[in-house]
């Protein structure tokens, strides 16, 4: 199978090629528009700044590419939030897949820190599992980093609860999603990955 990981200067990427490689795939991390086009699955992960990773794709014109994929496309972390239209963070215009406002964390008692770090509980919805999170097993848990969020929204697959519900997986067309980290999840991680490898 061919899979390619979008490059473009965000953080933890060498992590979901670790991930990856230990499920047998040898990925290919690419900024190259013919080497994406081509691949069967594309990731695309990431920690940092929402501004100045936009910055980076679109001097490559990579956020026009991305919108017109049409193979399996599964966004990670900051790869979620640049699928939603617009983001809080540099007041950044976004890819636009999802028609969401991704918004900063507002702590209301001392306990609630931001960036919200560690491991959370994840409440798949909908009366379908989406094909992505089958087979997680009770209450899952996952781990997470982030200051930015996606309302919950028509597109939300999961949601997690840190000072307010909010989406922790979502889905349109051939775009999947996770606010999380599944190459740092353990097992309930690895089972999501092997789940978007399958799609």
């Amino acid at each position: 199978m061919n899979v390619a990981i979008v490059k473009y200067n965000a953080g933890n990427i060498y992590s979901v090629v670790n991930a990856l490689k230990r499920l047998g795939i040898e990925p290919t991390l690419t900024d190259d528009a013919e080497l994406l086009k081509k691949a069967d699955k594309v990731l695309f992960p990431g920690q940092g700044h929402a501004g100045e990773a936009m910055d980076y794709l679109k001097a490559r014109k990579l956020d026009l590419l991305i919108r017109d994929l049409k193979q399996p496309v599964f966004g990670i972390c900051v790869g979620q939030q640049l699928l939603c239209k617009h983001s809080e963070e540099g007041d950044t215009e976004c890819i636009g897949i999802f028609d969401a406002e991704v918004k900063r964390f507002q702590p209301h008692r001392h306990e609630e820190k931001v960036p919200c770090m560690g491991w959370n509980r994840l409440e798949v919805k909908g009366p379908q599992v989406n094909p992505i999170l089958k087979d997680l097993g009770e209450n899952p848990y996952v781990y997470f980093v982030h200051s930015y969020y996606v309302p919950v929204c028509a597109e939300t697959i999961a949601t997690a609860d840190y000072i307010l519900p909010y989406s922790a997986s979502m889905h349109k067309d051939n775009f999947y999603t996770c606010q999380f980290h599944p190459e740092k999840s353990g097992k309930v991680g690895e089972r999501i990955l092997k789940n978007f490898l399958d799609l």
